[in-house]
C-alpha cells in the first residue's frame, strides 16, 4: 500500500499567494522525506479562491524533489487543446525525470466548459478521444487528429516522454457511467474521496467486469483519494478536522453529493480520520478486501494552517507509512 499527498495550492484570495506556495513547497519536501510516495495537485479555473494552476505549479515541485512522484488529481483535460497537453506533459516528465502521473476528468462546473467554449456533453466525447491520441503520441507515433478541439495532419512529437508510454493516466469517476468509460479506456479509475466499503465494492466489480469485457487487464493499479487527519482518539481526530470538512464541502456548490453529505457518517466510513491504529487497519482492509494500491491525502483543508498540516504530514510519516509499506 502507497501512501501519497493532495496539495492544496489555493489562497484567500487577500493573502500573499507567493507566501502561499513557500508553504506548498514545504509540504512537497516534508513529504517526500516521510516517505509518502506521491503528491498530487487539483485543477479549476474561476475558482473564488487564488487558484494556482497545476501546469507550472507541477514543474516547480519536480524542481524541489527528487524523488516522491507528482501528480494530477485531477486535470480538466477536456478544456484543454490534445496537442498542447501532450507536448506539456511530455515536458513535465521530462523535467521531473519521468515521476509525472496524469489523473485526467471531465470536470464538473458547467462555469468551465462555458468559458472555454466546449459544450456540456463535448467534454466526455474528448475525454474517450484525448486518451488514446496522448498515448499514440507518447509512443512515437504519427497520427492524423480532428475533433471539435481543432485538426492537425501527420502530428507527431519530437519531444518524448522519459516514462517508455508516457505518464501513466488515471481517470477521476464518481458515476458509474463514468467509471465504465475509465474501463474501456484501459485506464486504472481514481476513486474519488467519497463511498464506504461496500459501495466501493459494488462499483470496483462493475469496473474490473466492463475493462475484462473490453480485453483489459481487470487487476491493475487501482488509486483512491481520501480526507485524512490523525489524532490520539477518534473522537479528537474528527472534532479538529470536522469543522474544515464541513467549509470544504460547503464550497462545492457544483457537485450535487456533497451538498447532501452525513457528515458523522462520512467521518466514521469514507475517511482516514482517527488513531494511527484506525488508520492502519483501514488501511490494510482496503489493500486485502479491496484491492487499493495507493491512497492520496488531503491533509490541508479550507481554514487549516501551515502548522497544522506539517504535523499531519510528519505523523503520518512516522507513525502509519511505515507500518503499511511492506
Amino acid at each position: 500500500m502507497r501512501v501519497s499527498c493532495f496539495l492544496s495550492a489555493q489562497f484567500d484570495p487577500s493573502a500573499d499567494p507567493t507566501a502561499g506556495i513557500d508553504d506548498v513547497m514545504t509540504q512537497a519536501a516534508a513529504a517526500e522525506a516521510a516517505g509518502f510516495h506521491a503528491v498530487y495537485l487539483g485543477h479549476h479555473y474561476l475558482a473564488k479562491s487564488a487558484f494556482i494552476q497545476p501546469l507550472p505549479l507541477a514543474g516547480f515541485v519536480a524542481h524541489a524533489t527528487t524523488r516522491v512522484r507528482i501528480g494530477f488529481a485531477v486535470l480538466l483535460a477536456p478544456l484543454l487543446n490534445p496537442i498542447a497537453l501532450a507536448e506539456d506533459l511530455a515536458s513535465l516528465d521530462v523535467l521531473s525525470k519521468g515521476r509525472l502521473t496524469v489523473g485526467i476528468g471531465a470536470g464538473y462546473r458547467k462555469r468551465e466548459t462555458t468559458a472555454f467554449g466546449v459544450a456540456w456533453d463535448d467534454r466526455l466525447r474528448r475525454l474517450r478521444e484525448y486518451v488514446p491520441l496522448l498515448r499514440a503520441l507518447w509512443r512515437g507515433e504519427t497520427v492524423d487528429a480532428s475533433g471539435t478541439w481543432g485538426e492537425v495532419p501527420g502530428a507527431s512529437l519530437a519531444l518524448r516522454p522519459v516514462q517508455p508510454g508516457g505518464p501513466p493516466l488515471w481517470i477521476g469517476a464518481f458515476a458509474e457511467p463514468a467509471i465504465r468509460r475509465a474501463a474501456r479506456l484501459d485506464c486504472p479509475w481514481l476513486i474519488g474521496p467519497k463511498g464506504n466499503d461496500e459501495e466501493l465494492q459494488r462499483l470496483l466489480q462493475v469496473y474490473r467486469t466492463e475493462a475484462a469485457e473490453h480485453g483489459h487487464q481487470p487487476q491493475r493499479e487501482q488509486p483512491m483519494s481520501r480526507e485524512g487527519y490523525i489524532g490520539d482518539t477518534f473522537d479528537a481526530a474528527a472534532a479538529a478536522v470536522r469543522p474544515d470538512l464541513q467549509r470544504q464541502y460547503a464550497g462545492y456548490k457544483s457537485w450535487d453529493d456533497a451538498q447532501n453529505i452525513d457528515i458523522e457518517k462520512y467521518l466514521a466510513e469514507d475517511c482516514l480520520v482517527g488513531t494511527a491504529d484506525d488508520i492502519v487497519a483501514k488501511l490494510q482492509r482496503w489493500e486485502t478486501e479491496l484491492g487499493i494500491t495507493e491512497v492520496s491525502l488531503r491533509l490541508q483543508f479550507v481554514g487549516a494552517g501551515q502548522e497544522e498540516t506539517m504535523e499531519q504530514i510528519a505523523r503520518f510519516g512516522a507513525e502509519v507509512i511505515p507500518r503499511v509499506a511492506s
